[in-house]
């Protein structure tokens, strides 16, 4: 049944509720502020997600609880907002008021100069703030991961960080204190009807819910369905695409849950990278390293799981690691569901096992047995905010005599699709977990792989590296915990 219909979309902006009728499908919540009402400390830098200058908060109910996320303006859109509190840097400080603790923090340490990316950085720190009060230096760095400066120099802006709690008290802020009032103006807003603005081909869709969803997308299968938009927000304003019909699912509650049980974990396709960081990080430690350094603070708020699966990019960050942990996706159209393993969704260049009207729905994660040794490695020209050259994943099983069960060895920038070393897993599977064992699996991925030349590496390159990525995971199971612990402390510093 077609779920009632609303025409209009309703968010906060600061503090003022906003409600609006005509909204274009390609158009940032940064055009919307800059031009339409006028709020220009959001600025544009990069306009693909990677500087941080156009850094405002999105505050969104998370089960029942108000959470405020840094995300990047640039490439948020509009018709995504519906249900939020959108804050900007203009709200901070009083009209004629004292500057803010955030503000005045900067202003004291001297952790500003020419002042472009200032009022993103107060946003992320805003962001940290409210969170952690007392944030550490490295906690600091990775909420800053997606915040650039050509001028000032990190240090002073992390002195300014640490300088927060000493100037403000966060019990008396006002995200804090009205945190009550706001959630309540953001609930009256979920009326679970379906939002349509626009008609013809131009036209926004946000589903009233999941079986809504179905319905839309089944009736529609060539709109174009938008999580986090870190992907498809780059398609609007770096290659001017025409995205629409968009249909919206970052409001969907129910693709954004997950559930543990003793045998693994199910995330919905709508689950951010932030969302799942604690679940994953206990359950699979070995990926603590991979998570942190997926984009920046903002791109880990609003990119989702699904999406990056969903799209198929051979080197998206997630499905190497996902298909060596013998994840399975779940497909549905209309009512229908069918479930696949993750390594069989992906089958050449552009081109995923999903059919029209067909969307990616959860997707399942096994736990690790106790005999298995598991790591994941991603290779990128800087350590923070840059895609893959290489990734890949290692999971092997061995038996009481040392002998390798079963092996599994994926890669993401080797070839046309995340893919597994089927020869390289059979050169394995059986021997004893040696260096020579090693050596030979080395040899084989030559015939499993064809990697491209591009500007991030080259065809030799890549397979060298996959080949040493193989031969440090031995060492490491080799080395034990230290060896792991040890690499990890030379990239904290």
């Amino acid at each position: 049944m077609t779920a009632e219909i609303r025409t209009t979309i309703r968010f906060l902006l600061n503090h003022r509720p906003v409600e609006l009728s005509a909204v274009s499908p390609v158009q940032t919540l940064l055009d919307f502020l800059r031009l339409e009402r006028n709020l220009r400390g959001t600025k544009e830098g990069c306009a693909e997600g990677d500087c941080g200058a156009c850094t405002v908060l999105v505050g969104r109910l998370i089960n029942g609880r108000l959470a405020y996320e840094s995300v990047n303006a640039c490439i948020r859109f509009v018709g995504s907002l519906d249900g939020c509190h959108v804050v900007t840097v203009e709200s901070l400080a009083t009209p004629n008021g004292p500057l803010h603790p955030v503000q005045q923090a900067m202003v004291d340490t001297h952790a500003s100069q020419c002042g472009f990316c200032t009022p993103g950085f107060v946003m992320s720190l805003y962001g940290l703030w409210m969170e952690n009060p007392k944030p550490t230096v490295a906690e600091i760095e990775k909420a800053l991961q997606g915040n650039l400066c050509r001028c000032t120099g990190y240090a002073a802006i992390i002195r300014a960080a640490q300088a927060i709690s000493v100037i403000g008290d966060l019990g008396r802020d006002p995200l804090v204190a009205e945190r009550d009032a706001v959630s309540r103006q953001l609930e009256a807003m979920k009326d679970g009807r379906r939002v349509v603005i626009g008609d013809g081909t131009e036209r926004i869709i946000l589903p009233g819910s999941v079986d809504d969803l179905a319905e839309i997308f089944e009736a529609e299968p060539k709109a174009r369905l938008v999580a986090g938009s870190t992907d498809v927000g780059l398609w609007v304003t770096k290659f001017m695409r025409d995205i629409s019909p968009v249909v919206h699912l970052s409001h969907l509650d129910e693709l954004r849950r997950i559930t543990v049980d003793k045998d693994g974990i199910t995330l919905g396709a709508g689950v951010s990278y932030t969302d799942a960081y604690p679940l994953i990080t206990r359950h699979f430690p070995q990926l603590t390293e991979l998570w942190d350094r997926i984009g920046g603070a903002q791109v880990r708020n609003m990119g989702t799981i699904g999406g990056n699966i969903a799209n198929g990019s051979p080197i998206g960050d997630t499905p190497p690691a996902l298909i060596a942990l013998a994840a399975s996706v779940t497909l549905r159209k209309g009512r229908v569901r069918r479930t696949l393993p993750l390594e069989s969704y992906f089958i050449e260049y552009g081109k995923q096992d999903r059919e029209p009207g067909e969307f990616v729905e959860t997707i399942r994660i096994p736990l690790l047995g106790k005999d298995e040794h598991f790591a994941v490695y991603k290779i990128t020209k800087r350590l923070d905010e840059d895609i893959s050259a290489v990734c890949g994943a290692f999971r092997v099983a061995l038996d009481a005599t040392g002998k390798v069960k079963s092996a599994v060895i994926a890669f993401g920038g080797m070839a046309g699709t995340p893919k597994r070393a089927t020869n390289a897993e059979v050169a394995l599977t059986g021997s004893a977990w040696t260096e020579a064992a090693v050596e030979t699996a080395m040899e084989a991925l030559g015939a499993d792989y064809v990697p491209l030349t591009d500007w991030r590496a080259s065809a030799d390159y890549r397979l060298l590296v996959a080949k040493n990525l193989l031969r440090r995971f031995y060492l490491e199971t080799q080395g034990g915990e230290q060896v792991r612990l040890d690499r990890q402390a030379r990239l904290a510093v």
